[in-house]
């Protein structure tokens, strides 16, 4: 009984003891409650994020203007071959790639038909020879010796009958003749003064127009038949193809036994130790140009610009696009350049030997047009500031006023980048820094 009692009040004891422990953890968590809420409330400051970029220091040295164009490659000198005569290719005497100089037999056309017709005009042009020399050498001087001697002897006869009258009229007056006597000598006078007068005037014509007319004739035909022949003997010479330049053989279209037309070019000669790249481009650049100039051509394929200078500025522009188109030759004796390639060409301007010049990519242009960059100063802080440029090259550009080489330049980055933004300069490849902020 009593073992029972004791028991009872042991039980009794550890529950007031839990009672007192779970009152005291209440009490614990209320008190820590508010303590959780007052610190929830409180927030960490967020770091300020940075926007790498990269910058270079403007460099002070020499900057050279070039011009940049597209241009095609051509020949210095060309020639489509056409025949004058359509008639089937009897020989081919070149192919494609050949070199050949000017008056180079480069094809035989069939011209045994026309070389017939050559013949007989040569026989006929040869007939019209021996007549012209039978009529200057023969008939015209003896056609003039004899209207002469007629004449002569007419003269003679005029002077005999002369005579004769005035004998008579002395022999009339003694009485030693009759007046039927002298009468006879003053008609034969009469006939021969008119017999003098037809030799004279058969004489003038033969010497003065049946002369200078029978030579006429003559020369018409002998000229005649020479213009007949001559014309046989260029159809022959038309059928044999020769190269008007010195060049290659870029085109051949047929081959042997195929008819060659009129209009239509049978061979293609080039000349190609000199292409010409011909390009278009602005007034303005085109008045910093003269012939001489030195240039480079940027050929696709090659790793290294082909060296050209400048041959021709044209004086006149372009009606349609308003440009000056120049000519840019280039030594192409190797054959490495091919005619009809698309290059680029780069010709060299003015130049400065002292100027302040940063990358072209590091100028920003607005919409009005002005032109600024973003300077990265001593605190990290990106400015946009103004500048003024000058000559412009292909990937750098001159400042004329707005920075200094003190100063850092951003170039990658910059774009949308907005004024007062704190910035981390840094290389392109480790980021390390390249001056100017942290």
């Amino acid at each position: 009984m009593t073992r029972m009692k004791t028991d009872m009040q042991m039980h009794s004891t550890l529950a007031r003891r839990r009672a007192r422990q779970a009152a005291w953890g209440l009490l614990a968590c209320g008190a820590a409650v508010p303590m959780l809420m007052f610190c929830g409330c409180k927030k960490e400051q967020a770091p300020e994020a940075l926007v790498s970029v990269q910058a270079v220091h403007p460099e002070v040295g020499a900057i050279t203007e070039h011009i940049q164009a597209d241009a095609i490659l051509t020949p210095v000198a060309q020639a489509a071959i056409v025949p004058k005569i359509t008639a089937p290719v009897a020989k081919f005497y070149v192919q494609r790639g050949s070199r050949v100089h000017a008056g180079e037999l480069l094809a035989v056309l069939e011209n045994k038909d026309i070389a017939a017709a050559a013949l007989d005009s040569r026989g006929a042009y040869q007939a019209a020879q021996g007549a012209y020399a039978t009529a200057t050498r023969a008939q015209i001087p003896e056609d003039a010796q004899a209207a002469q001697a007629a004449a002569d002897q007419a003269r003679a006869n005029l002077k005999l009958n002369e005579d004769i009258v005035r004998s008579r009229t002395a022999l009339l007056a003694q009485g030693a003749i009759p007046q039927r006597d002298l009468d006879s000598a003053k008609a034969a006078l009469v006939q021969a003064q008119g017999a003098y007068a037809i030799a004279l005037k058969h004489l003038n014509s033969v010497t003065q127009v049946n002369g200078k007319a029978a030579l006429q004739q003559a020369q018409g035909q002998l000229m005649s038949a020479e213009g007949k022949y001559e014309g046989a003997e260029a159809q022959v010479n038309y059928s044999e193809i020769r190269s008007p330049i010195d060049g290659v053989i870029t085109d051949r279209p047929l081959f042997a036994g195929e008819t060659a037309s009129t209009g239509t070019p049978l061979l293609t000669v080039m000349e190609t130790s000199t292409l010409v790249a011909k390009a278009h481009i602005g007034q303005s650049q085109a008045q910093q140009l003269k012939v001489g100039d030195a240039a480079q051509v940027l050929v696709p394929g090659m790793a290294a610009p082909a060296p050209a200078k400048v041959t021709l500025v044209s004086p006149a522009l372009d009606p349609g696009s308003t440009t000056v188109e120049i000519w840019l030759g280039i030594d192409n004796r190797s054959g490495a350049l091919k005619v009809g390639t698309p290059v680029k060409v780069s010709i060299a301007g003015r130049s400065e030997a002292h100027a302040v010049k940063i990358p072209l990519a590091a100028v920003l242009t607005a919409q009005d047009g002005s032109r600024s960059v973003m300077v990265v100063g001593a605190d990290g802080v990106a400015r946009r500031r103004p500048v003024t440029l000058g000559l412009v090259d292909v990937d750098e550009v001159q400042v004329l006023s707005g920075v200094t080489p003190a100063d850092t330049v951003i170039t990658t980055g910059a774009y949308g980048l907005d004024d007062g933004t704190k910035v981390k300069v840094g290389a392109a490849d480790d980021k390390k820094s390249a001056g100017g902020g942290a």
